[in-house]
């Protein structure tokens, strides 16, 4: 099976978000289980040199966009396994970062979307499948329609997967509809035309054969008004080719084991020992009081309200009193980027701002924490509280998207879960809820380390979600000839692991009276075979003389030997 992902971001090449690391990730663990799948991108002038410098030019053609005859060369690098091309276009790629202004993105990825499909009999390789990712390659659906009378894209099917609802490519109906100059027809309300605006998602999603979120939950919330971003009529006509596959992580990249970014390395074995390291580092480090009991809650993100920093700025007087030490670490809205910093100096003895990003920085955070907030009013997946459980950091989340499929809430009677959450997007709420886990860390700390062991067992790798993606792309093609990937191995949580050697000792002794009661089958069916050996219609004279002989060979058997219960029997029988 063929696959080509078509994305406009990819680690390491170039990453602004979740779509990076997913492009980066998701391709690689497809081929390993025998899928040839390859990436497309823009070719733009902020991928580092180190990148360009190994890239194969492959060849180049023209393509019609809008009144304009535009050049599009595409380039091939390997790199980790896998196979990357590259659409070269100056006029639309040579800018500092791969997003401008809006109405400039959309012509660029109109662009992009159309020489993709034109650039694909040049390169020499046929999808069966092409996935989509965001608005950014919406309009691909679209143009194959319009590419149906060429016999080599006949029979390819489309994937549109939605990372994040809110960002759908929608600008001014008549410049868009200049652009990509197709037929009338594909600008209709059914289609393309969106309260009067033109929608590049949308036409996607009209088009695509399937849809694509990154978690379940996610794939029902965008079906409600609430979070459908006014897409969610077109969504709930379409549930039944909507599907939500929780995005995973590089388990090479994230690996508490070997990560060279964090101070000192440790497994889940030595979590409980190894970690408290860092934390002292940290701390260190920040300019906070050295203290290992001081729980710590790290923070990894954009400060933006879809996050959740509102609820977060509401309670910042609780939150500093004391019971814990914050770390945030991420840029955003001025606003919050403010609020943190007047915290940090307020409050410099349990409160840490760190308002820029970097990801040596981040590994430290998710390292050395205790526990990770992550308050979304919606996260599509999430990759930060993922990351979290990897790391034997406790997540405190919000009942949303994909933070809700991944975090198991703690339950103190059975000692199941991965972590806190609350359901309602409400300050008080979340306050509570992050006292509750104070309280379980510093009066259980047994407790708190079952949380620790149980997050650290769960399986969040590529792997898993891989398998998924596979299934997906064999239903929309019906190709079946790759062997069947090995299901992952999934390890139990800490607490499951003795239930299931309790299971295991009564699957032992269930086999043992099994294998006793074949045996006195057997035995039971010798009885019968010497009966079988006499004529059952011969003389009744010799028959007693054969049973007497018999008696009477038992008899000098039980002689010899001890006294058995048929011994005594029988010679009741004789004295008789």
């Amino acid at each position: 099976m063929n696959v080509l992902f078509a994305t406009s971001e990819c680690a390491p090449f170039v990453k602004t978000g979740g779509l990076g690391d997913v492009a980066g990730s998701l391709p690689a663990v497809l081929r390993q289980k025998g899928v040839d799948a390859r990436v497309i991108l823009p070719l733009y002038k902020c991928i580092p040199q180190e990148y360009k410098d190994k890239m194969r030019y492959i060849d180049h053609i023209y393509i019609n966009i809008g009144w304009r005859s535009q050049y599009a060369g595409v380039f091939e690098l390997e790199h980790d396994g896998c196979i990357y091309y590259f659409v070269d276009n100056k006029f639309y790629f040579n800018g500092d970062k791969p997003y401008d202004y809006i109405h400039l993105d959309c012509e660029k990825f109109i662009f992009f979307s159309k020489a993709v499909l034109s650039l694909l009999p040049t390169i020499g390789f046929r999808p069966d499948v092409i996935n989509c990712n965001d608005w950014q390659t919406g309009p691909i659906p679209v143009f194959l329609d319009t590419f149906q009378d060429n016999p080599f894209f006949q029979g390819i099917k489309t994937v549109m997967t939605i990372h994040n609802l809110k960002f759908q490519g929608r600008w001014d109906f008549k410049a868009i509809k200049d652009v990509m100059g197709i037929s009338d027809y594909y600008f209709t309300s059914d289609k393309l035309e969106f309260y009067r605006d033109a929608n590049l998602l949308k036409g996607g999603m009209v088009y695509a054969n399937k849809i694509s979120t990154v978690s379940e939950t996610y794939a029902g919330e965008i079906q409600s008004e609430e979070y459908g971003e006014g897409l969610h009529n077109l969504l709930r006509a379409r549930s039944g080719d909507l599907i939500g596959i929780v995005n995973g992580i590089s388990y090479t990249d994230w690996d508490p084991a070997k990560d060279k970014m964090i101070y000192k390395n440790y497994t889940a074995r030595t979590v409980h020992k190894n970690k408290v390291e860092n934390k002292k580092k940290l701390q260190e480090e920040l300019g906070l009081p050295v203290d290992p009991g001081k729980m710590m809650i790290g923070v990894v993100s954009r400060l933006t309200d879809q996050k959740g920093f509102d609820l977060v700025a509401y309670k910042m007087e609780q939150l500093c009193e004391g019971g814990a030490q914050v770390v945030v670490l991420g840029t955003g809205d001025e606003k919050y980027e403010n609020l943190f910093r007047h915290y940090a100096w307020k409050y410099p003895d349990r409160f840490s701002a760190q308002i820029y990003f970097s990801n040596e920085m981040s590994h430290k955070i998710y390292a050395a924490s205790d526990a990770f907030l992550m308050p979304s009013r919606f996260e599509p997946c999430g990759l930060s509280q993922l990351i979290s459980l990897r790391y034997g950091t406790v997540p405190i989340v919000r009942e949303t998207g994909g933070l809700k499929d991944t975090v198991q809430p703690y339950n103190e009677y059975t000692g199941e879960g991965t972590g806190f959450s609350f359901a309602n997007y409400n300050a008080d709420e979340m306050m509570n809820i992050i006292w509750y886990a104070m309280q379980i860390y510093y009066d259980r700390k047994d407790e708190w380390n079952n949380i620790v062991d149980n997050g650290m067992a769960m399986d969040y790798s590529w792997n898993v979600s891989a398998d998924k993606y596979i299934n997906m792309y064999r239903g929309l093609t019906g190709i079946y000839d790759e062997p069947t990937p090995e299901p992952a191995k999934k390890k139990a949580p800490a607490k499951k692991t003795t239930a299931k050697k309790k299971t295991s000792d009564f699957d032992k002794n269930i086999k043992a009276d099994a294998d006793e009661a074949t045996e006195k089958a057997v035995k039971s069916r010798k009885e019968p075979e010497i009966v079988k050996v006499e004529n059952p219609f011969g003389e009744e004279k010799p028959a007693k003389k054969t049973a007497a002989k018999k008696t009477t060979a038992k008899k000098s058997t039980e002689k010899k030997t001890t006294a058995k219960k048929t011994t005594a029997k029988k010679t009741g029988k004789t004295k008789k």
